[in-house]
């Protein structure tokens, strides 16, 4: 009858741990930090050109952000999973803004709706709208997608989905690559 119990519990816990969204991930970041950054992908110096135009912030290309860490996050004010992690992004982005620098660039939008979004929400991450082609390792295929890169310009984070930013471990995380 323990045995049984035993079994019962880690099936329990292997289907938690596969079909539940995230717990896989979360493990994986926790127990194996670094193999997720010996096998980042790097940035070339080509995908970082890419000229932004500044909603809230003055004109940039990303080029000029080369050699620091980055949060660099695509959305779109239509699109609901993006809209709904922007709180959290506005907290890290007030406790962290000196330590990674953070590009949102907003992703088939028009400037007039970007602009009524943070004015009404009162948001004051730096925001951009792309003016050239973005390249294919930075191109989004689903919204949002957020990429956390150091300063050599390694992905090191990559999420296609929206997510709770201001977390105790994106913090110590953002410790860690600012070293």
């Amino acid at each position: 009858m323990k045995k049984n119990i035993i079994y019962i519990v880690l099936i329990a816990i292997i289907g938690v741990i596969a079909f539940v969204p995230g717990v896989k991930d979360t493990l994986k970041d926790l127990f194996f930090p670094i193999a997720t950054i010996e096998n980042a992908v790097h940035i070339s110096e080509e995908d970082y050109d890419i000229e932004l135009k500044g909603i809230n912030v003055p004109n940039t290309n990303l080029k000029n952000f080369k050699d620091k860490p980055i949060f660099l996050n695509f959305w779109g004010t239509w699109c609901p999973p993006c809209r709904k992690e922007w709180p959290s992004i506005q907290k890290l982005y007030d406790t962290r803004k000196g330590n990674v620098d953070f590009v949102l660039i907003a992703m088939n939008d028009q400037e007039p709706a970007v602009r009524k979004f943070l004015e009404e929400n009162k948001y004051n991450v730096p925001v951009y709208i792309a003016q050239s082609p973005i390249s294919e390792k930075l191109l989004p295929k689903v919204f949002p997608t957020t990429f956390l890169l150091d300063k050599s310009g390694r992905i090191l984070i990559k999420e296609d989905a929206s997510r709770d930013w201001n977390t105790e471990s994106t913090h110590q995380f953002i410790d860690n690559i600012i070293k």
